[in-house]
């Protein structure tokens, strides 16, 4: 818990986020390749929309794993062991009983997502299939948020890459198995996600077995102590309310484009690919700057927390600069990789230079709210987030009107620079509270 903090501690708690992360696009693929091997469209149609339903879903309760993160690392740098081991068992009912109440209401759920997103009848019929399965694993999908949230808190990152290998291979085995073999369609691919996310689920707890060690994660006054769950849910609360503006601006992305046309519009979901790439590659410093900064709060270091925000934050620019160039030299490459309609290829490479620039200019947001979510300031995350999407949803009509679909991109561009600037000026606050807690 005293350990100094070096770049080698920084890179071996990032890169092991970082590879896990790589392997999230691989499952999908995989899965996609194995029904395409059906030789049907109504198949892959269904694997794909059911998937984004789920994930749309599962999304929501992303705060369970920043929230344990937080939490879990203040109390680890407090060498408070029985609170550490308590907030997993917290975490696990959390997730646990909200996956419950999805299978409670997933007739409504599922209902009022296709309405939004309707299909023809032969993919919905076929997603619906593929929903009704996948759905009785999501307390062990939301349980597993928790538990990555704790084993990032301990340090532990190496086996949150362990666990993502383990769940996705099974995954691909089981789908191969289930679709290609045994010809299960749909259906296999829908079970083989089931088994291996509660296979995961099992092999999570099992990581996690030091924590029996400590009997305060089943003595119940400690985990149900009213104190610190009234704590960890305004944490967990603050967090939703943020991602929720932050995703409402990348939906609201999507929609505006739409208006420019199928060509623009495709363009677009083209390059927010290359944002998605940088996303995943600043993660594994946001997340070393989530477990960093909460030890150091725990510890009541103002001095170790400015040292940790500022170590990560300095591996998160070299990573922005080695984005940036890769873009802006292999970026072409890189869309007709993605695309090869013509016109979308050069539609995309009239807006490539905002993308060139994303990685830099969003750099500030990305590691500041791992930094923030580290020192449980989740009410000044909320509270800036919700002050620049105002900003931005009041600027970027005004700029759609003037520049079109050049003015989009520079909206959202804005709303990087301003979560920025807002939660900059907010971190001064931040640092001299880290010795008041």
């Amino acid at each position: 818990m005293t350990a100094e903090l070096t770049h080698k501690r920084v890179l071996n708690i990032a890169l092991p986020i970082v590879l896990s992360n790589a392997t999230v696009p691989i499952l999908g693929a995989v899965d996609t390749g194995v029904v395409g091997q059906l030789g049907l469209a109504a198949p892959i149609g269904a694997v794909g929309i059911g998937a984004i339903i789920l994930s749309g879903i599962y999304w929501v309760f992303g705060f369970l794993r920043m929230g344990t993160v937080g939490l879990a690392s203040q109390a680890y740098g407090e060498g408070n062991t029985a609170e550490v081991s308590a907030l997993l068992s917290r975490a696990m009912l959390i997730g646990v009983t909200a996956g419950l109440v999805l299978i409670l209401i997933q007739w409504p759920l599922f209902w009022g997502a296709f309405k939004i997103a309707p299909a023809s009848a032969e993919v919905e019929t076929l997603a619906r299939q593929y929903l009704q399965i996948r759905i009785f694993s999501a307390p062990a999908v939301i349980a597993l948020f928790g538990i990555t949230g704790w084993l990032v808190a301990v340090e532990r990152t190496r086996s949150v890459f362990l666990l993502q290998i383990a769940m996705n291979g099974f995954n691909i085995c089981l789908s191969v198995l289930f679709v290609l073999y045994w010809d299960f369609g749909v259906r296999g691919v829908a079970w083989a996600t089931f088994i291996a996310e509660w296979s995961a689920l099992i092999f999570g707890l099992w990581l996690c077995r030091s924590v029996l060690a400590e009997p305060a994660w089943k003595t119940a006054h400690i985990v149900f102590d009213k104190v610190q769950l009234w704590r960890m849910g305004l944490v967990n609360r603050d967090i939703l309310i943020r991602s929720v503006c932050l995703q409402a601006v990348f939906m609201s992305f999507l929609f505006y484009g739409a208006a420019f046309g199928d060509v623009t519009l495709a363009a677009n979901q083209i390059l927010l690919q290359f944002l998605y790439i940088t996303a995943h590659a600043l993660d594994g410093f946001a997340t070393a700057a989530e477990t960093l900064v909460g030890q150091a709060k725990g510890r009541r270091s103002s001095a170790q927390l400015r040292r940790a925000a500022w170590m990560t934050s300095l591996w998160g620019l070299g990573i922005s600069f080695v984005t940036t160039l890769v873009f802006w030299m292999a970026g072409p490459a890189l869309i007709d990789l993605l695309t090869t309609a013509p016109d979308v290829r050069v539609e995309a490479r009239l807006y490539l230079p905002f993308m060139v620039a994303a990685p830099l200019i969003g750099l500030a947001s990305w590691m500041l709210d791992g930094i923030f979510i580290g020192a449980t300031r989740t009410k000044d995350m909320r509270n800036m987030m919700v002050l620049s999407a105002a900003i931005y949803f009041a600027a970027v009509y005004p700029l759609m009107v003037i520049l079109e679909n050049y003015g989009l991109w520079w909206a959202l561009l804005l709303s990087f620079v301003l979560r920025g600037i807002t939660l900059g000026l907010r971190y001064p606050a931040l640092e001299r509270a880290a010795s008041d807690r």
